[in-house]
């Protein structure tokens, strides 16, 4: 079970196991599944494992927990050799059928057990109940500690840039179905880059933290996933300090910061302009200054190494790497504006032989012919995209504006436009 909302379809289920159960005066033993194993095929559940267990634990029927940490059940059965497997008919379709047909094979090949299949409880559902649920919206808390959680529980991460609500609305419910596994989009980045280009500003710092929070909180009204921001250098150490605070009280997840000093330059422009890079003691304090200034423990400061960009080589990228991670950052952010990925590749492969645990961020921009699942088993946890939605959107809209001029008219455009009724339907609360 997931159990993430318990219901009466689960309280029916645990009833019929602890009835074939007294029959043999065995016990019923829940396989709950990790985060990492929900997290495999579908959303994050807003309850942690540990939650969950201590909700499933203090139900009569139930004598004992025991994590599940994948979709098959082989683990466990093998370790339980149960006289009974009981699970809900509902399995006999969709993601879990193969799953299903293995349990079958497996109990045949130990010959220990029955499998029992109750009928699916209608009118009940926890996929509608989580739908209802986030349609209601999520708390900053409960928000703000999901990009933790979920780094903990799938790799890779991706992450798409969001400069305004309807964007994180697509952004949202953006998903491909691969045999059955919803692949889809785990948090939002807010772009510096995009949040002034989409005001008509150049990429210099020139939006305020406080116009930028305005923009997140319009985009956390109708979302419930986690939200990235690009702080650019974060600016003097007391500022920055502020910054994780104000952040950190909106229900933003993760900061990062470059470390870079002075008027803000594009990385991708490399050495064209003149782009200065902190030394590694000032960045180290800034960093210590935002941990310090956070007040949860879920909250990310993330550590951005622009060593590749300037040309400054792998070594001086993972001598600040470390250094970084040892002042507190609880991550770091490796960039590169080769079309090759192989520096970054090379620069993961270093680093992940000293340190297997700190989490890998990395924004494909240049390098885009690399799969997120590629990076993700190099060692990569977060692959975020981190342009792409705004930079669509000028296509689209320049494409549509030059065409009712051509035309004197929309009626050969429309095919470029979404149908309005399909946008009302994306806005929660308008239909």
């Amino acid at each position: 079970m997931a159990v993430d909302l318990l219901h009466t379809g689960h309280i029916n289920i645990l009833k019929i196991a602890k009835e074939h159960a007294d029959k043999i005066q065995g016990k019923v033993v829940v396989g709950l599944l990790t985060d990492s194993a929900i997290a495999s095929y579908k959303r994050l559940p807003y309850m942690s494992f540990e939650q969950r267990k201590a909700v499933v634990e203090s139900v009569q029927y139930v004598d004992e927990v025991i994590p599940q940490e994948s979709l098959s059940y082989e683990p466990n059965i093998r370790k339980l050799l149960p006289r009974f497997v009981v699970h809900g008919d509902d399995w006999k379709n969709g993601i879990q059928q193969k799953e299903r047909q293995a349990v079958i094979a497996l109990l045949k090949e130990l010959g220990c057990g029955e499998l029992i299949e109750p009928k699916y409880t209608e009118g009940i559902s926890s996929t509608q109940l989580n739908i209802n649920a986030r349609a209601i919206g999520i708390a900053t808390n409960a928000r703000l500690s999901l990009l933790r959680r979920l780094v903990n529980a799938k790799k890779p991460l991706r992450i798409i840039e969001t400069h305004s609500a309807i964007s994180a609305l697509i952004a949202q419910n953006a998903f491909f179905d691969a045999s059955g596994q919803k692949i889809e989009f785990d948090g939002f980045w807010s772009s510096s880059l995009t949040d002034s280009t989409s005001r008509g500003k150049p990429d210099i710092e020139a939006v305020e933290l406080t116009s930028r929070l305005n923009t997140i909180n319009e985009i956390f009204e109708v979302t419930t996933k986690p939200l990235i921001y690009d702080a650019d250098t974060g600016g003097k150490i007391e500022h920055f300090a502020f910054t994780v605070r104000s952040l950190e009280r909106t229900g933003v997840s993760a900061v990062i910061i470059e470390d870079k000093t002075g008027l803000k330059k594009n990385s991708l422009l490399g050495n064209k302009v003149l782009q200065t890079q902190d030394n590694i003691e000032d960045f180290c304090l800034k960093i210590t200054a935002g941990k310090k200034a956070q007040i949860t423990n879920d909250f990310m400061i993330i550590a951005r190494i622009e060593s590749l960009i300037l040309e400054k080589g792998q070594q001086d990228a993972l001598k600040r790497a470390f250094a970084y991670v040892n002042a507190g950052a609880d991550g770091i952010m490796i960039h590169s504006r080769q079309k090759s990925p192989d520096e970054v590749l090379e620069f993961i492969t270093h680093f992940r032989a000293k340190d297997s645990n700190t989490p890998i961020v990395v924004v494909p921009t240049s390098f885009n012919a690399i799969k997120a699942e590629e990076l993700g088993k190099v060692g990569a946890n977060i692959v975020i995209y981190a342009n792409h939605l705004l930079r669509a959107s000028f296509v689209a809209m320049n494409e549509v504006a030059k065409g009712i001029l051509e035309f004197d008219r929309s009626l050969e455009m429309e095919s470029s436009c979404m149908k309005v009724d399909e946008i009302l339907s994306l806005i929660p609360g308008t239909i």
